[in-house]
């Protein structure tokens, strides 16, 4: 018996891909996977857009050509029994209902253009706090989180006002989108999303375990559009067409929550680091949200059935990791792919007293400062693109160091060692700078895909399926590899300080006061709703 996952994610690679991956559900064992790219376009400074038609045109193309190799394999596709859905989290689309058209490209959840709003919610809250709704969304407000998106695409966007007005729109974050195109569509698919992803929205009360009629008011979101939240492993419909047709999907989880089932840190107190584009920290706090004091999210991390209780984690969100090897490669042309960034660094074995701060979306956790921007720091005549390559790598430690003292602060019980996934993992300096730089061992499955295998788990375990338990005594053995610190903790802890430094420099750089540039983003305009710009004519593209 096998499960498909589907899984839209941007693991370190140039591109978000799409991926249609299957497992055996009895050894956890990848049978087969096809992936396809999706394009990311960047239509003006601080802007991330992604097409919903092509994130659907390569999910179809994944499965056929998964099929086709599973047949090439001698495998029958019938032993197909239940397909799992895995995606970027706060990705916010909103969609026609009766023509099943998109009205607007994705916003991903890099996307800046809500800034002046934010600010503008920050500056309205009571003593002027960020935290002001995080006694129920465990969320600060963050141009990272979905209801801020959505509020620009309702203000900026005549198709999507129209459509909301006329009772046509639905929102959704990608896992509703694949659900509701996979199911049918506009001919009955199925409008839903699970637990991990809605708690990501900053409409999602985590206690009550459904949407807040007081937040969206706060936001002026109709509750009409929003989908029906369920758990992360039930059967929400089944497939309508393709070569799976009639086979149900039954698992939804968030990536990195599904990173988490994945990792099958299950138990209170463990955890484990993604590193994709990202960088994303969880702890399994158990069935009791944990606030943080010291910047950390509080997040939904699976409802595995109808009946059975949340789980809950804590997070430290990095905004920049694997997509800082993309800037040095498209942006500075320092290195012509991801690979070779590994050795371009061990070439130089040390960056030499330079330090990188990728904070080109603001800094995320533990800080949430949108003002801060990226810097190098410590330049000289020595300097070389093999000593920023190593500041880069270093740069992805740290900011998990940061995440990881934070976590221990408000978990009062410190990791003995840390269970990491994603792309960047196959960088062995990479792993190698992590453990020196936390001080704790570093450990690797030997199976990288493990957000993919953590949504077939959901799925294999639903209520109906059936096929995959997630008792401890029935989890599969995964193989890994473990990475000693080889530096002693005063070299790190010096490194480390002169890191913190260097972010204390990038601090308060930008902000959205009008200057003598009128296309900046962020510019007022007169009596827009909660602050937002309008869109603002083009100015330059990415390249």
């Amino acid at each position: 018996m096998f499960l498909f996952a589907v899984q839209l994610a941007d693991l370190y690679r140039m591109l978000p891909l799409s991926f249609f991956l299957v497992f055996n559900a009895k050894t956890a064992e990848l049978m087969s996977h096809h992936q396809v790219e999706v394009n990311q376009s960047f239509p003006k400074e601080g802007w991330v857009e992604e097409d919903p038609k092509e994130i659907m045109q390569s999910v179809y193309e994944c499965m056929e050509r998964t099929c086709e190799k599973l047949c090439q394999l001698s495998i029958n596709i019938s032993n197909i029994k239940a397909v799992g859905v895995t995606n970027q989290r706060e990705t916010t689309l909103v969609w026609d209902k009766e023509t099943g058209e998109p009205l607007y490209n994705a916003i991903v959840w890099l996307d800046l253009r809500t800034q002046s709003t934010v600010e503008g919610l920050i500056n309205k809250a009571p003593g002027q706090n960020k935290n002001h709704l995080k006694h129920k969304t465990g969320l600060p407000i963050s141009t990272y989180f979905s209801a801020v998106k959505l509020r620009w695409l309702i203000d900026n966007v005549d198709e999507v006002r129209q459509a909301v007005q006329d009772e046509r729109a639905m929102f959704g974050t990608v896992d509703s989108w694949i659900i509701w195109c996979l199911t049918g569509g506009k001919n009955g698919g199925v409008h839903c999303t699970d637990v991990s992803n809605a708690s990501r929205t900053m409409l999602f009360n985590i206690h009550s375990m459904d949407w807040d009629p007081e937040l969206c008011r706060y936001f002026d979101v109709p509750m009409e559009i929003l989908p029906k939240v369920r758990s992360s492993s039930e059967i929400y419909g089944w497939m309508k067409s393709s070569s799976l047709a009639g086979v149900p999907i039954s698992g939804c989880l968030g990536d990195q929550s599904a990173a988490l089932v994945g990792q099958m840190c299950f138990q209170e107190g463990q955890a484990k680091n993604t590193y994709g584009t990202g960088c994303f920290l969880l702890r399994n706090t158990g069935t009791k949200p944990v606030m943080s004091d010291h910047g950390l999210l509080t997040t939904v991390a699976y409802k595995l059935g109808k009946d059975d209780p949340a789980c809950y984690a804590l997070e430290g969100s990095v905004a920049i990791a694997g997509a800082v090897v993309r800037w040095l490669k498209d942006n500075m042309g320092i290195v012509q792919s991801s690979s070779e960034i590994e050795k371009l660094a061990a070439a130089a074995g040390t960056s030499y007293g330079c330090y990188f701060v990728p904070a080109f979306s603001g800094l995320y956790a533990p800080y949430w400062e949108p003002s801060a921007r990226g810097i190098i720091c410590g330049l000289t005549q020595f300097t070389n693109r093999n000593h920023l390559a190593f500041a880069a790598l270093e740069a992805v430690c740290f900011q998990t160091r940061e995440i990881l003292d934070a976590m221990n602060q408000d978990s009062g019980v410190p990791l003995t060692q840390l269970q990491v996934d994603g792309g960047m993992t196959s960088n062995r300096l990479l792993m190698q700078l992590q453990a020196d730089i936390l001080c704790i061992p570093v450990v690797r499955p030997s199976m990288s895909e493990t957000t993919a295998l953590g949504a077939a788990m959901a799925a294999g375990a639903a209520e109906g399926v059936g096929v995959w338990n997630l008792s401890p005594s029935h989890l599969p053995h995964v193989t890994s590899e473990k990475y000693q610190p080889q530096i002693n903790s005063d070299e790190s802890e010096f490194r480390f300080a002169r890191w913190k430094k260097a972010v204390q420099r990038s601090m308060n750089w930008e902000t959205t006061e009008p200057c003598c540039n009128a296309n900046v983003l962020g510019k007022k305009m007169n009596g827009a709703p909660w602050g937002v710009p309008p869109i603002p004519p083009p100015t330059r593209a990415d390249p």
